[in-house]
């Protein structure tokens, strides 16, 4: 079985990772214009077979795919299960892991799998059910992010922050019902960001096992952020609390 990589900027990306898992590449027929045909001559340069197809092919596909497809196969993402959790914590100094409670728009999982590539998080942890998988419109969002950061789906959630708490995890959830701003909170450990989902926010179950619960500050009208905004600051916040602070 395979999964899509679609769009010229994400297949660029994966191709010049190197391709790993790349089974093919398809392009529309006809002229290809100059980034078209760079992104074929790298494909062949690292031995990938270029087929061509007309435009009922490229149908099948979510959103714009300017005529590029990758075909990858599936055993070429980073594949990591629940038990691997608490090893993927202790395999670095400063683990950051992102927990997402039912977030079902690909398009915030793609962002958010692209800014945690950006800032060095480790893997994104989701509830096998009622969360958005990593499909073709995800992988295509996230630029190639979703060839480099594991997306681990675990049975119950609140079950996955015990452990990886277990191992050494501290975990800050975001909401707005707090005086707590993020900015305040020392992100410089080891720990885990835990964001609700779309509208909903937290669950309660989720929400109790968070060690501290920080908010965005906010001082306009809009009551809240999208939660793919959110974790991109709450990334950004823990990298300037680590590197730069």
């Amino acid at each position: 079985m395979s999964d899509w990589v679609y769009g010229l900027h994400a297949v660029e990306k994966l191709l010049k990772q190197g391709g790993q898992g790349v089974c093919r590449l398809v392009m529309g027929r006809g002229r290809l214009n100059t980034r078209q045909q760079k992104l074929q001559q790298l494909a062949q340069k690292q031995g990938i077979t270029v087929d061509f197809a007309d435009r009922r092919f490229f149908e099948r596909f979510e959103g714009v795919h300017q005529g590029v497809v990758a075909e990858l196969a599936k055993s070429a993402s980073p594949r990591f299960t629940e038990t691997d959790l608490p090893e993927l914590i202790g395999s670095v100094e400063q683990p950051l892991i992102v927990f997402l409670d039912e977030v079902q728009d690909p398009h915030n999982l793609g962002a958010i799998l692209r800014t945690c590539d950006a800032t060095g998080a480790q893997a994104i942890v989701i509830p096998k059910h009622q969360s958005v998988g990593v499909t073709p419109v995800v992988r295509k969002v996230a630029s190639g992010a979703a060839e480099t950061i594991p997306v681990i789906a675990v049975n119950n959630l609140a079950r996955a922050m015990e452990a990886a708490k277990e191992a050494g995890l501290w975990l800050v959830g975001l909401a707005g019902e707090t005086d707590t701003v993020l900015f305040q909170q020392d992100l410089t450990g080891p720990v885990g960001l835990v964001l609700g989902a779309e509208g909903k926010g937290l669950r309660r179950l989720t929400r109790e096992q968070c060690d501290f619960i920080c908010a965005l500050p906010m001082v306009g009208s809009v009551e809240s952020l999208n939660v793919s905004v959110a974790a991109g600051v709450a990334l950004y916040e823990t990298l300037r609390q680590r590197r730069y602070a």
